[in-house]
């Protein structure tokens, strides 16, 4: 990504942080800072390149947009240097997305990993779909603002598949331009201690003097207590030799107390100073109130001038309001027969409506009383049928309906679909009766044996039932009466392990089922 000129402002602050602290400033060159559309679903590449203050500190991303779980991004980086060696007040690093409009979002903390400078990865997720990425060195990993120590910066991506990805040259960023840290009070973080300390009791170090930067020890006294004794707590946890994980949590503990002192502090410090402000107010009040008294005497006059004309308004207002009380009366007798029409109407359209139910209900009642005497009929000559069914196959009654098996002998072979010499008449016979009796739904499930692929095995199934159902459609059978349905071999009635065994898994089942 090229090097351009950021907003003047931060231009600006950053030089006043050189001038401020030669050594631990990062070089005050112009630049362009790039923010990324992410597109749907589309897995994108992004290199990231270290700034003047570090140039040989490397990272890349992969960024992916979903619907669930908006923008994710697994991000690596290599070289990054001790964060003490930027200056007093540097404990950590972090990860922030860079909106086109300048506003800054917290991704997340990049964990030290070693003494020396060391590689990290994070993985992250973002609501926003475009913004740029940048990594600052932090006090802690809590910040609601990111420091002007930018320590990466986000290139121009690139995708796997070449399609071409939107990008934004420019994007406003302000950093955070605070004296925390050139301020004495800044804790000073020596070698000895980073590479023996963890990275978590240095940021609540850096944390709760934050808070005393922020004047916590006047207006947040109860909760900066709190904050230092966590912070004692996970001090003595560590030099004790607890686990590091009990030792970080407290101190992470520690951090977030301290920052909601901070908070504390400042809302409590711009509430004395609102009050201030109001008592300066009052004091310009009072002023005001004098000069107030020296008007009233010219009010009075323009009082008596006022009370002249408002006679005569009152005098042309009586007239207009005994024309508005007539036309009120009016717009009332025309309100109440709008509502009388209303009434009217409704009580017309529930008449109808009643009436239309009482019509409904008989018509049901009516086609119910012939579905039941359609279905006692049925019922009275399932066995007769069921008699009729036995000379093309097994016949017996399940929960499904009356169900008829067919041989494996209506086919000409194992794996054939079409019939056997004899088995032409027989299904011929079979329409006959079927069309003799149009009450019942007619359902063909084919199946087989295991032998072959399932693939094979379930066009066989599916073309064998369909054979079935266009005899019986040319028979005379309606085409709504038939499902025809191949199974494959999914549901077998013997193990696939006998010549005998198989040969009752070929089956066709024809199941009538009454459709009153």
């Amino acid at each position: 990504m090229k090097k351009y000129s950021l907003l003047k402002s931060a231009v600006i602050t950053l030089v006043a942080a050189s001038l401020s602290y030669t050594v631990f400033a990062q070089v005050d060159v112009p630049r362009r800072t790039t923010a990324i559309t992410y597109p749907l679903d589309e897995l994108v590449m992004v290199q990231f390149r270290g700034t003047t203050r570090y140039p040989r500190m490397k990272g890349d991303a992969k960024i992916k947009r979903t619907s669930r779980n908006g923008t994710e991004v697994e991000l690596n980086v290599s070289k990054m240097p001790r964060p003490f060696e930027l200056g007093r007040g540097y404990a950590t690093y972090v990860l922030w997305a860079v909106s086109p409009d300048g506003q800054v979002a917290n991704l997340g903390e990049i964990k030290r990993r070693g003494f020396f400078e060391f590689d990290s990865k994070i993985s992250v997720t973002t609501p926003l779909q475009t913004f740029a990425l940048i990594i600052t060195a932090e006090p802690h990993f809590l910040v609601a603002r990111p420091s002007q120590e930018i320590m990466l910066e986000n290139l121009s991506p690139y995708t796997l598949s070449g399609r071409k990805i939107d990008t934004t040259p420019s994007i406003q960023y302000f950093g955070n331009s605070s004296d925390f840290f050139r301020d004495a009070r800044t804790p000073e973080i020596a070698e000895i201690d980073y590479s023996k300390t963890p990275s978590t009791i240095l940021q609540a170090k850096q944390a709760v003097a934050l808070a005393k930067f922020a004047g916590a020890e006047r207006d947040a006294s109860t909760e900066l207590r709190e904050a230092e004794a966590l912070l004692q707590n996970a001090e003595d946890s560590w030099k004790a030799g607890r686990k590091e994980e009990e030792v970080d949590i407290t101190a992470r503990r520690a951090v977030s107390t301290a920052v909601k002192a901070e908070s504390t502090a400042q809302v409590r410090k711009q509430a004395r100073e609102k009050r201030n402000e109001q008592a300066r107010n009052d004091a310009e009040i009072r002023q005001a109130e004098s000069r107030y008294s020296d008007a009233l005497a010219q009010i009075d006059e323009l009082k008596q001038q006022l009370a002249d004309e408002t006679r005569a308004r009152e005098l042309a207002e009586r007239d207009v309001a005994n024309l508005s009380g007539q036309v009120r009366d009016l717009k009332n007798e025309n309100g109440r027969l709008r509502e009388d029409l209303g009434k009217a109407k409704v009580e017309a359209d529930s008449a109808k409506a009643r009436v239309a139910a009482v019509e409904k209900a008989a018509r049901e009642a009516e086609e119910q009383r012939a579905r039941d005497v359609r279905l006692q009929t049925l019922r009275a000559n399932e066995a007769g049928l069921m008699a009729s069914l036995k000379k093309f196959g097994t016949v017996e009654r399940t929960e499904r309906g009356i169900v008829v098996t067919l041989a494996e002998t209506y086919w000409s072979g194992p794996r054939a679909s079409t019939f056997s010499p004899l088995a032409s008449p027989r299904i011929t016979s079979l329409g006959e009766l079927l069309v003799a009796n149009p009450d019942y739904k007619v359902t063909i499930e084919s199946h087989t044996d295991d032998t072959g692929t399932p693939d094979d095995l379930n066009y066989l199934t599916n073309l064998r039932s369909r054979v079935i159902a266009e005899r019986l459609y040319q028979l005379g059978v309606a085409e709504t009466r038939i499902e025809p349905r191949g199974l494959g071999a999914t549901l077998p009635v013997a193990p696939n392990t006998t010549a005998a065994s198989k040969a009752k898994n070929r089956r066709v089942q024809v199941i009538l089922t009454p459709s009153i």
